[in-house]
């Protein structure tokens, strides 16, 4: 379908409309909304996407988004290094920050693991979670994965992956609600959810059934039920 726009304001609508969460709709209002502002609003707008893409970058140590080498939670001299919160993504360290809950630090895995989108454990940043536990000097490690089917299936392969490593590990309470993301939960329920944060133990390897015990003689099993002859 052909659209009423053309030139530079059909390809604003165009992209804008690949923002997450924006659609079509929402794309021409924006657009328009550009259309209309002043010149400066609009310069210090594409100003300031110019520069969060040439001077934002990742934390090397956790992850966070940072202007710097280190992120201000990793350098922050008040916060517990003992204490690692492991997240999928840095939108959900603002969103447990805002609780005022937690004075630990933080691990950022860059996503949870989907097969279906191609994502497994190697395209996330679990090698480095497991080198920053390498000093022993990490006391508590809280899974603060979505808790969703993608979420959950990451908390349980770190549990295995970290049940090795005789570092205690919890899993955020259920206060969260079932398939939804961290960054929507507000600051009672997720303060909630780290008050009440459960231990995770590693899964145990199924046992070995024991072998059945034999029918005494002169009796016989029928359906598993023993009767005497006769």
């Amino acid at each position: 379908m052909s659209s009423v726009y053309d030139g530079a304001l059909q390809d604003l609508i165009d992209e804008l409309g690949r923002l997450p969460g924006v659609g079509p709709k929402s794309a021409q209002r924006i657009a328009f909304h550009v259309l209309a502002a002043p010149r400066d609003d609009i310069e210090r707008l594409a100003g300031a996407l110019a520069a969060v893409k040439q001077r934002v970058n990742y934390c090397e140590v956790c992850g966070n988004v940072t202007e710097s080498a280190q992120c201000r939670v990793c350098t922050d001299p008040r916060r517990h290094g003992s204490v690692i919160c492991v997240v999928e993504d840095p939108k959900d360290i603002m969103a447990i920050e805002r609780t005022r809950e937690y004075r630990g630090v933080y691990h950022v895995l860059g996503g949870a693991i989907n097969p279906i989108n191609g994502i497994g454990p190697e395209q996330l940043r679990i090698r480095e979670l497991m080198g920053r536990l390498a000093d022993g000097n990490v006391e508590e490690i809280i899974l603060a994965t979505n808790p969703n089917i993608e979420g959950e299936a990451t908390a349980s392969y770190l549990a295995r992956m970290l049940g090795s490593m005789e570092v205690p590990v919890s899993r955020l309470a259920s206060g969260l609600p079932v398939g939804g993301d961290l960054e929507y939960a507000d600051e009672i329920t997720l303060g909630r959810a780290f008050e009440g944060r459960r231990r995770v133990d590693p899964p145990r390897p199924p046992s070995t059934p024991a072998p059945p015990t034999p029918a005494p003689a002169g009796r016989r099993e029928v359906d598993g039920t023993a009767h005497p002859k006769g």
